[in-house]
């Protein structure tokens, strides 16, 4: 994998443990599969206001510059500990639209929306090993006592009715604590 542009997300996985592999391309609920592995799973929102995205979501998105966008932020835990940070983005004119019920998500997953819905589309899956350099990774680790070098992300469009969603999962070490 190459990675030498800072903002470039890839298409494919390259040295990558067989572990996480399996959580990075899975491509149903992460939601559920974590809550098939977990008695007792919740979502715990951080953040959700307009805001502006990363330069790597604007073309994405087909956000100008500076352009404000709705921002929501969770972690996924399993017990106490927190095994993903969900940052998730939708552009202002599509709150009226296909993602009006954003905005009343609070502690309630995204996943449970996006993968009831049959309308609802998802885009080619796409990865970057995030490491400090990252505010993703700045944010992931908040709530980790320790960080590691780098952590796997990976994010897709979610399509309704030509209004999307860019829905970026950040996975914490414990999710490998999961794996079985």
């Amino acid at each position: 994998m190459n990675t030498a542009h800072p903002l470039a997300w890839y298409p494919a996985l390259n040295s990558v443990s067989p572990e996480i592999r399996c959580w990075l391309q899975d491509r149903g609920s992460l939601t559920r599969r974590i809550q098939n592995r977990c008695n007792n799973f919740r979502v715990q929102p951080v953040f959700q206001a307009l805001a502006r995205v990363y330069g790597d979501e604007l073309d994405v998105m087909g956000l100008r510059h500076n352009e404000r966008a709705m921002v929501r932020e969770v972690y996924l835990y399993c017990c106490d500990t927190p095994v993903v940070f969900a940052h998730s983005v939708v552009s202002r004119k599509n709150l009226r639209g296909a993602w009006r019920g954003l905005s009343g998500l609070g502690n309630k997953s995204l996943g449970t929306v996006l993968f009831t819905n049959p309308k609802i589309k998802r885009t080619p899956l796409e990865f970057k090993r995030i490491n400090s350099g990252h505010v993703l990774y700045q944010q992931a680790c908040d709530r980790l006592q320790t960080r590691p070098r780098n952590l796997w992300a990976r994010r897709s469009l979610f399509t309704l009715h030509g209004q999307s969603i860019l829905v970026t999962e950040v996975f914490l070490p414990s999710i490998l604590d999961l794996t079985s």
